[in-house]
C-alpha cells in the first residue's frame, strides 16, 4: 500500500482548483497519487434508499466511463455507492476523509476495504488531518469544502433538509462550483434536501448526460449489451423495473412468473448488464 505523504500548498502535486478556494488547507495528506483529469463530486445521505443507491451507482459509473474522476467522502450510504459505481466501471475515484489516513483512524471501519480498493485502482485518499486523527464531529463539515473545492461540480443524490450533506452544497455555491441535485418522491425525507436545492437554483439531474452537458463535456455511452434482444419474459421484468427498484417478491407478483423462472431471468439480465442487484434481492434497471 502507498505511504502517506504530506503536500504543501505550493507543491506542484497540490490540486490546482483547491488552491483557489477561500481558506484552502495549507497542507494535504495523501495516500496514492492524485489522478489526472477533471473531478466531479457525488455526495448524499448515509441512510439512503434503494432509489438513491441505484442512482449513485449508475451516475457515478457513467461519469467515470466518460472520463471524470469521482470524488466523495467515503461515508456510509450514497458516498460509498458513488465510489463503488466508479470502480465498477474501471474509473478512478478520490475519497476525502475527515480523519487521518492511517488504517486505524479511517472511518467508518467497514469501508477500510473500500479504501484499499480505491488505492489498488490508482485512486487516492486525501485529508487535511495528520495520521492518527480520529473522526471528531467538527472535522467533517470542514472537510466538505475540499470535496467541492477539488471538483468542477457537486451532485446531491439524497439528503434530509437538515443534513450535513447540504453543507457541501453550500460550499459548492460559495466556491462557484456547479451544483446539481436528483429530484425525489415528495413524501420521502431524503428528497427534501435535493428538492429544496433545485428550487433554489441547483440543476435538476435525470442522467449523467445532463451533468456532462452542463460541464461542456462529451457523454460517452457505456459500451454494452443493450443492443441484445430480450425475450418477452425479460421485457416483463424490465418494464416492471422502469419506475423504481423492486424486491424479487414484488417482481414475482407483478410479472406472474414462478420464483424459479424469475431467478433464472434475473441472472440472464444481470449478465447482459440490463439490471443490477442492489443487495437484499432488490433489483434496479441500468439505463
Amino acid at each position: 500500500m502507498p505511504e502517506i505523504k504530506k503536500i504543501e500548498i505550493n507543491s506542484e502535486s497540490y490540486p490546482e482548483l483547491l488552491k483557489k478556494i477561500k481558506n484552502p488547507p495549507q497542507f494535504l495528506y495523501t495516500k496514492g497519487d492524485f489522478p489526472k483529469g477533471n473531478c466531479f463530486a457525488i455526495v448524499g445521505t448515509r441512510r439512503c434508499s434503494p432509489y438513491g443507491k441505484a442512482i449513485a451507482l449508475e451516475i457515478a459509473g457513467e461519469l467515470a466511463s466518460s472520463g471524470l474522476v469521482i470524488v466523495s467522502g467515503m461515508a456510509r450510504g450514497i458516498d460509498t455507492y458513488a465510489h463503488r459505481g466508479c470502480l465498477e466501471k474501471g474509473g478512478k475515484t478520490i475519497a476525502v476523509l475527515g480523519t487521518g489516513l492511517d488504517e486505524e483512524s479511517i472511518y467508518p471501519k467497514e469501508n477500510l476495504r473500500l479504501s484499499q480498493e480505491i488505492l489498488e485502482r490508482k485512486g487516492c485518499l486525501i485529508s487535511e488531518y495528520p495520521p492518527e486523527t480520529p473522526g471528531f464531529v467538527q472535522n467533517f463539515p470542514q472537510r466538505n469544502r475540499i470535496i467541492s473545492g477539488i471538483s468542477l461540480g457537486v451532485l446531491i443524490v439524497e439528503a434530509k433538509i437538515k443534513s450535513g450533506v447540504l453543507i457541501t452544497a453550500n460550499w459548492a455555491r460559495l466556491q462557484n462550483r456547479k451544483l446539481f441535485a436528483i429530484p425525489g418522491p415528495l413524501y420521502s425525507p431524503n428528497s427534501k434536501g435535493p428538492n429544496f436545492l433545485i428550487k433554489t437554483g441547483a440543476r435538476l439531474v435525470e442522467s449523467a448526460e445532463d451533468i456532462l452537458k452542463e460541464l461542456g463535456l462529451s457523454f460517452l455511452k457505456p459500451i454494452s449489451e443493450k443492443t441484445l434482444t430480450q425475450t418477452p419474459q425479460e421485457n416483463l421484468i424490465l418494464e416492471a423495473l422502469q419506475k423504481e427498484p423492486l424486491h424479487i417478491e414484488k417482481l414475482i407478483e407483478k410479472t406472474g412468473q414462478s420464483p424459479q423462472k424469475i431467478l433464472s431471468i434475473l441472472a440472464i439480465l444481470e449478465i447482459k448488464g440490463k439490471i443490477k442487484n442492489l443487495g437484499g434481492n432488490i433489483y434496479t434497471i441500468l439505463h
